[in-house]
């Protein structure tokens, strides 16, 4: 994200780039056992460790690599063309395509290994692998959240790589063990090569299914995101919430499968439309009319969304690849990679082709359908080229399934459905929902609030500008929202351009602001759908004064990028000889912790030689606004009144400047902001020990320890290690 940007289709690379190298690494690592195993004595548990050993070198060699294709790409003058997304996506695969091949090779490897020292329980050697590693997704995503908060980034991959080390250790320690790794691979047990025959004989069934589970997946994460994002937030903690629920239940189905198929069942196609009507689960869930509790750490109407899903698809995904393998690891590979064919589809179907034509209900019903249908086709099975007769009323069952599915898509309510009056869009990045009337009107981004008709998004336009000492000619907003800086920004008369990620966003400017569409028409205005960091790094223009006001909440995910000593010395290189930057940091009920403004405020006094600080609170009839707001320039700010600012502004401006109030003159408006100035070694004071907030230690994103510290149960758990008894509370 901060060398290539986090637009939607640079998000696809990467994650279309990561599960290829595995499906790769799977697919090849299988066809070079099956081919030289047989002709080669070496024990398979040291290919495996060196395997393990080059996956820890990528903690350390893949952020170079990255940073170096950031600087060969600098010279692609436009930053959303095809050629340089084109060129990006050759860079990252040349990337991650070598080394997440590795990782798609362990499994074959280890595979290679049982089957070498466990014949008789190879046939199930997948699920066995596939449980461990899923296990360890799980702890994947929670603990190196708490690793990033403790040391950044780098210190993470350390960390990761030391890991992988400690794999190849113990793997290769186990080499000595007599029991591990030293059999004759090509003496298999006559039953598994009865099985792998009758395998190669029957349709390619299993293929098909493991493809569409793949592809089922990961299209329906990306709609479950947009779903749930109104009722967990945009912080990197909610995405892993949804996540680690997705895995835990995969591993608990996995569990499930492990014991059943010690019985061999043919498991008849009821499976399958327990799947579709699975996926259909959220549509209740994610209804605003479903009130359950919430949790601590997250909230139960996810993991009773998606966690039925998720198990079921634990119980297939390693049944499938075991049926097909039976334990041989070219066939294992080979199903693995077909999979993870599957896993790169479904997010470009889901956010290119589905959600941009249709709600987040009707996607669902889309990805469900097909397992529906499979439960009514006479003759769906795995096993065998027949089927088992049922009971009537079991073949009545896809029937109902469907006939309900169809009910819950017509009849089930999503967030956007309580909002009146309102507009909604659905693009490639998002969906964007603008509501509300008069003064009261709202944008909402997957259904988080982004802004509200504010004073304080003129005043960053107007006290800006005001400041410089010379006549500005070009303006520069990052992050467009209702278009209200943008607009300010425009009544000076002035070149104004903003960069804004999600295309739909701007397309309702005219819903806020009645003149939008003369306003878009003017010479003077630009508007660019792209990446406002990476915008910034690699434009060309120069401008008088940059804005930026970043998405609230400050720790949503991906925000850090907005706020970082990295993104300042890309904004100097912008700004003209006496140019500002202005910075918005909000304040609201979730952010007591002194550390975020101390680490922004340490971060812009490092990058530039002059920063004033603003302290404002505005209150207008529909909303309180509370912030720090930060003017930061190379040039020393001149000794100005209120009254000598508004004295520069054109009278556009200052009309524009009393549009919404509070107050009834322009100096009584600048001045509510310019009496609350406060030195910036005080907003620093209040957490000295705060470094300047930088790429690789985004403290307002990861703050879980911090605040656990500052809790209640935290006081209470020192105490009882301490050996004091806590004191009770009222009413506890």
């Amino acid at each position: 994200m901060a060398q290539f940007g986090v637009t939607t289709a640079l998000t696809s690379i990467v994650l279309s780039t990561f599960m290829a190298g595995l499906g790769l690494g799977s697919w090849a690592s299988g066809c070079l056992i099956q081919r030289y195993a047989s002709r080669v004595r070496f024990p398979a548990l040291p290919l495996y460790a060196l395997t393990e050993l080059l996956i820890g070198a990528s903690a350390i060699l893949v952020p170079i690599e990255l940073e170096s294709g950031r600087a060969l790409l600098e010279r692609f003058p436009r930053t959303s063309s095809f050629s340089y997304y084109l060129a990006c996506g050759v860079w990252v695969a040349l990337t991650l395509v070598p080394w997440c091949a590795l990782m798609g090779a362990t499994i074959p490897l280890a595979m290679s290994a049982i089957r070498r020292s466990f014949q008789q329980e190879s046939n199930r050697s997948f699920s066995f692998l596939y449980l461990a590693n899923v296990l360890g997704a799980v702890a994947g995503t929670v603990v190196p959240l708490l690793l990033i908060e403790l040391y950044g980034f780098h210190g993470t991959l350390r960390i990761g790589a030391f890991l992988n080390t400690l794999l190849a250790a113990c793997a290769t320690t186990l080499t000595f063990n007599r029991e591990f790794g030293h059999g004759e691979i090509d003496k298999l047990d006559p039953a598994v090569a009865v099985r792998a025959s009758r395998n190669g004989s029957r349709r390619h069934l299993p293929l098909l299914l493991l493809f569409l589970t793949g592809l089922t997946s990961i299209g329906i994460e990306v709609v479950w995101i947009r779903q749930f994002t109104p009722y967990l937030g945009t912080v990197v903690y909610a995405f892993a919430f949804i996540l680690g629920s997705y895995l835990a239940a995969t591993f608990l189905g996995s569990r499930v499968y492990r014991f059943w198929s010690r019985r061999q069942q043919p498991e008849g196609k009821l499976i399958w439309v327990l799947l579709g009507f699975s996926i259909l689960l959220p549509l209740i869930t994610a209804d605003p009319s479903f009130h359950v509790g919430p949790l601590p750490w997250g909230d139960w109407r996810v993991l009773i969304g998606i966690c039925p899903f998720s198990a079921i698809l634990g119980f297939v995904t390693p049944m499938l690849v075991d049926r097909w393998s039976d334990g041989d690891p070219d066939r294992a590979g080979k199903a693995y990679a077909v999979n993870v064919v599957g896993c790169i589809l479904g997010p470009l179907l889901s956010g290119f082709v589905v959600l941009p034509r249709l709600n987040e209900r009707w996607a669902l019903f889309v990805f469900a359908f097909p397992w529906l249908l499979a439960g009514m086709l006479p003759r769906w099975s795995t096993v065998g080229d027949s089927v088992q007769p049922q009971a009537s009323w079991q073949n009545r069952i896809p029937y109902a399934a469907a006939f309900l599915a169809l009910f819950l898509a017509f009849t089930s309510k999503g967030y956007e459905d309580r909002i009146t009056p309102s507009i909604v869009l659905r693009d490639d990045t998002a969906t964007i929902i603008a509501s509300g009337e008069g003064m009261a009107k709202r944008l909402r981004v997957n259904g988080v609030g982004m802004t509200t008709l504010d004073p304080v998004t003129k005043i960053m336009a107007h006290l800006t500008l005001a400041s410089l000492d010379h006549t500005p000619t070009r303006a520069l907003v990052i992050c467009f929202g209702m278009g209200t800086t943008y607009r300010s920004l425009l009544s000076w008369s002035i070149a104004t351009t903003a960069v804004e990620l999600v295309p739909s966003v701007p397309k309702v400017f005219w819903y806020y602001h009645a003149d939008a569409p003369q306003l878009l028409g003017s010479r003077l205005s630009h508007i660019v759908i792209d990446d406002g960091r990476r915008y910034l790094e690699r434009t060309s223009e120069q401008y008088d004064v940059i804005n930026l006001d970043p998405p609230p909440p400050v720790e949503a995910a991906g925000s850090s990028l907005l706020y970082s000593t990295e993104l300042y010395a890309a904004a100097k290189r912008r700004l003209n000889l006496g140019g500002i930057l202005e910075q918005w940091l909000p304040e609201d009920e979730t952010m007591g912790d002194p550390i975020v403004p101390a680490s922004v405020a340490r971060a812009l006094q490092n990058s530039f030689d002059h920063v004033r600080v603003f302290h404002c609170v505005v209150k207008n009839s529909n909303v309180k606004t509370q912030g720090l707001l930060f003017l930061a320039s190379d040039a020393p700010f001149a000794a100005r009144t209120a009254t000598s600012l508004v004295q520069r502004m054109p009278a556009t401006a200052i009309h524009d400047l009393l549009e919404w109030g509070p107050e009834m003159t322009p100096e009584k408006q600048l001045a509510d902001i310019m009496d609350h100035e406060v030195p910036i070694e005080t907003v620093i004071a209040q957490a000295p020990e705060a470094a300047a907030l930088d790429d690789d230690r985004p403290v307002n994103e990861y703050y879980f320890l911090r605040r656990l510290q500052r809790s209640q149960i935290w006081q209470r758990m020192t105490q009882v290690l301490a050996g004091a008894t806590p004191a009770a509370s009222p009413g506890s």
